[in-house]
């Protein structure tokens, strides 16, 4: 009995920081940089690009020079660069920049 309670206790303290590492991140795709409760998305300007953050997905819907339109957790929101974050599916969505190629937007908790 004493030999499986420190393998339980391992096991466990592995769970948790699997577990912490996979909330810390809260993103999977190259073109996001998350820190803990906010993540910086770049998404290419062309039809259909998407990507996963926070447990939501946001896709390229169009862009001009300062504003840019965005399908985030199924509700479509336009952003303009220098407004305000929005509140999108309950997370903060803000735009950071466009560029011919790509946008740059914030989304945080």
């Amino acid at each position: 009995m004493l030999i499986s309670l420190p393998r339980r206790r391992l096991a466990a303290a592995v769970a948790s920081a699997a577990l912490g590492l996979t909330l810390l991140t809260g993103c999977s795709n190259d073109n996001v940089d998350c820190s803990l409760d906010e993540c910086t998305v770049t998404i290419d300007r062309e039809t259909n690009a998407s990507v996963s953050v926070l447990g939501v997905e946001a896709k390229f819907v169009s862009a001009d020079e300062n504003t840019v339109t965005l399908d985030v957790a199924g509700e479509q929101v336009s952003l303009t660069k220098g407004q305000q974050a929005v509140d999108v599916g309950g997370l903060q969505v803000s735009l950071d920049s466009v560029t011919k190629d790509q946008v740059q937007v914030q989304i945080s908790r």
